[in-house]
């Protein structure tokens, strides 16, 4: 049964999710941006694990995109 549950979780589920420091990597940014951003809303939605902040990969590439769109129009 438990494997089951975890077959369907799976499925929707990243391999991995994103940590800011992915994501100041990811965009050549500092990390203090990232945080500036989360504190203005005005980055990628992320959320909590505990005190672990992450972000889900597939959110943060919509929101790439809808930046990308916007200087494009």
């Amino acid at each position: 049964m438990a494997a089951a549950i975890t077959a369907t979780l799976r499925a929707g589920l990243p391999d991995r999710y994103l940590t800011p420091e992915d994501i100041a990597a990811l965009l050549s940014v500092p990390l203090e941006t990232v945080y500036a951003w989360r504190k203005k809303r005005t980055g990628p939605p992320g959320f909590r694990i505990g005190k672990h902040l992450r972000y889900d990969p597939a959110v943060v590439h919509a929101w790439i995109t809808s930046l990308t769109e916007h200087e494009a129009a």
